[in-house]
């Protein structure tokens, strides 16, 4: 059943079936000793959570060996999904929360995500590259930008510009005020039907 919403969307092979469905019974798990997600949304796992991580995919389908940062990760949101849907890619998760980068690390590990880097870390700290540094409402954007900026890789592999895509929801008017037309701002309801989805808007920010 849990697949189904997400075989709606995407063409899974068999081997990312599997890793998919393995997340409810681990998250539900995990979330009984660390609470990573709030205990009323648990049961929307993959609406709420991983098929709202995958609108990045849609917006930007990365080419092997791009290198992703998730700031802010979480539990492993939206770092997780991604890193499932892009075996090929590099996937680099941080967190100042040590007990949420704990349940993101097992999880990685439990469904065998060797693509995965899971790290008790602020941005400000971070040294390396990568071509994309993607968020789950972490941080307002001119925050965000000002911390990460550094770490924008000046090689460019794929379709868009390296840069910044977060997802967000409510209004952005302000947050979105000092980047003018630079910033893009597409509703995930473009690509997912689903009523969660109608508020829900991804953010990209060519750095």
């Amino acid at each position: 059943m849990n697949c189904e919403l997400l075989n709606k969307y995407f063409i899974l092979t068999d081997h990312q079936e599997r890793q998919f469905a393995a997340l409810d019974a681990l998250y539900h798990e995990w979330n009984e000793k660390i609470n990573v997600i709030s205990r009323k949304d648990i049961d929307n796992l993959y609406e709420h959570h991983v098929l709202h991580s995958l609108a990045i995919a849609k917006f930007m389908p990365f080419q092997d060996e791009t290198r992703v940062l998730d700031v802010g990760t979480g539990g492993g949101f939206p770092g997780i999904p991604l890193a499932i849907l892009f075996s090929n890619c590099r996937f680099h998760l941080i967190d100042g929360v040590g007990k949420k980068v704990k349940v993101a690390t097992e999880i990685a590990k439990s469904v065998g995500l060797d693509n995965v880097v899971c790290e008790q870390k602020r941005a400000e700290e971070l040294k390396e590259k990568y071509d994309f540094i993607v968020s789950r409402a972490a941080l307002a954007l001119p925050d965000l930008v000002k911390i990460v900026r550094k770490n924008i890789s000046p090689h460019q592999h794929n379709a868009l510009p390296n840069g910044l895509i977060c997802l967000k929801g409510g209004s952005l008017g302000s947050e979105l005020h000092p980047f003018g037309k630079k910033v893009e701002v597409l509703s995930v309801g473009n690509w997912f039907k689903e009523e969660y989805f109608k508020e829900k808007k991804l953010v990209y920010l060519p750095l």
